[in-house]
């Protein structure tokens, strides 16, 4: 028999996790990859070598092939349409990418749709139109033209509309002065109020071409730096109200944008002094997602099968937990000479640890693998997870509770 042939375009760490997926289904993975020693190109046999903007790599990739889907959003939507013009399935479509590529085009989307948001505004282009809506917004923030969740007042956060991941193209300010430079180029800004959220949340959805629809349960994301250190999944303390209330909010973004594969949908979640919460969306992301690295040993289904399922069209799996609780904690940078040296100590000192390496070049804070721990007690689970990591970054153990809730000060932004 002949397999359905699978393209993806980019070569990272996702695209690698995809391959294990793959190979139970029996599909072939066909991965355009920046670099032939890269993540990815490392262990899918089919890695043909080439930009993702590239026309000619692109055409190549999609000969034969049954989908294309895609493990980041940096890819140019007329490229696709034309690919989809000429039969090929293109999931998710470029025109739901636009959602997840440009800020701008989400933020707009999502308020039409009526999802809470931080409010939020496009700056207009040239340097002192833009300086002058921008110190108007954070002037305006001040006066409490926020609303009533308490954004925080002189401050704001700026961002680029495009490009952006891990904590880049992101600034908070207190004045335009201090993205003079980024005023004075030609990409386009925004600028959202400084949401004072108690903690980070995600929900990742998968939906078919035809709307079929799983999502797993609600994680709480735990930044260090700007970038995602751990994820506890299902996100403690949470209500089983409010749990069912961001389980519909996903399934309504899915189904408004039209998204396919899977979805993360990151959330902030503030707290107010009488007891009540609200949940406002930060950044969403169509492809597999570091805050469901979990699901590959804690869930019935890995984010990775249900992607390649949902592109697909094919049945999606059960998104049920394999225990109470499942903690991910990323590696990032180490100081070893090869992560490798340190899986006798990591194995020995924690024998349910999970370990994914990723088979990236070693550089400080950069994301090289993570560690899935899986049991019935958060401490205990979250401690072996934290220690397996910082074996593997051969760096002094960090608290559990470090990073945890009350990080109102960190950035508008969670991607990964």
């Amino acid at each position: 028999m002949t397999a359905p042939i699978v393209a993806v375009i980019g070569g990272g760490q996702l695209a690698r996790m995809m391959t294990p997926a793959a190979t139970r289904l029996g599909l072939h993975l066909r991965v355009l990859v920046e670099a032939s020693d890269g993540s990815a190109g490392q262990v899918v046999v089919d890695a043909p070598v080439g930009a993702a903007k590239d026309a000619r790599a692109l055409r190549a990739i999609a000969d034969g092939a049954s989908v294309l889907t895609f493990e980041h959003e940096h890819v140019d939507g007329d490229q696709l349409r034309e690919l989809r013009a000429g039969g090929l399935s293109v999931q998710p479509s470029p025109e739901a990418l636009l959602y997840a590529r440009d800020k701008i085009e989400m933020r707009s989307r999502l308020t039409a749709l009526g999802v809470p948001c931080p409010r939020w505004l496009a700056l207009p282009a040239g340097a002192s139109a833009g300086a002058a809506a921008l110190d108007e917004f954070i002037a305006d923030v001040a006066r409490g033209g926020a609303p009533s969740h308490g954004a925080v007042a002189g401050e704001a956060v700026v961002k680029t509309a495009r490009g952006g991941y891990d904590g880049k193209g992101v600034r908070v300010v207190s004045s335009s002065s201090e993205v003079a430079d980024w005023l004075a180029g030609d990409t386009p800004l925004l600028v959202e109020e400084k949401v004072p959220f108690s903690r980070e949340l995600a929900v990742l959805i998968a939906r078919t071409p035809s709307g079929r629809t799983a999502v797993y349960p609600v994680v709480e994301s735990i930044q260090r730096g700007g970038v995602c250190a751990e994820v506890i999944a299902p996100a403690p303390g949470l209500s089983k109200d409010d749990a069912a209330r961001l389980t519909a909010l996903a399934v309504s973004i899915a189904e408004g944008l039209d998204v396919t594969g899977v979805l993360a949908v990151e959330l902030f979640e503030v707290s107010h002094e009488d007891g009540a919460t609200s949940f406002f969306v930060n950044e969403l992301a169509m492809r597999p997602h570091n805050s469901g690295h979990w699901t590959i040993d804690g869930a019935e289904t890995s984010q990775f099968e249900q992607h390649l399922r949902a592109v697909l069209d094919l049945p999606l799996g059960p998104t049920t937990p394999r225990a109470a609780v499942t903690v991910m904690a990323n590696v990032l940078g180490s100081t070893h000479d090869s992560l490798s040296d340190a899986l006798p100590d990591v194995l020995a000192a924690c024998p349910g640890a999970r370990v994914e390496l990723y088979g990236k070049e070693i550089r400080p804070g950069r994301k090289l693998g993570h560690v899935n721990v899986y049991g019935d007690d958060l401490d205990a689970v979250r401690a072996e997870a934290r220690l397996a990591a910082d074996l593997l970054q051969a760096a002094a153990p960090v608290s559990a509770g470090a990073g945890a809730a009350g990080n109102s000060s960190a950035k508008n932004v969670r991607e990964a």
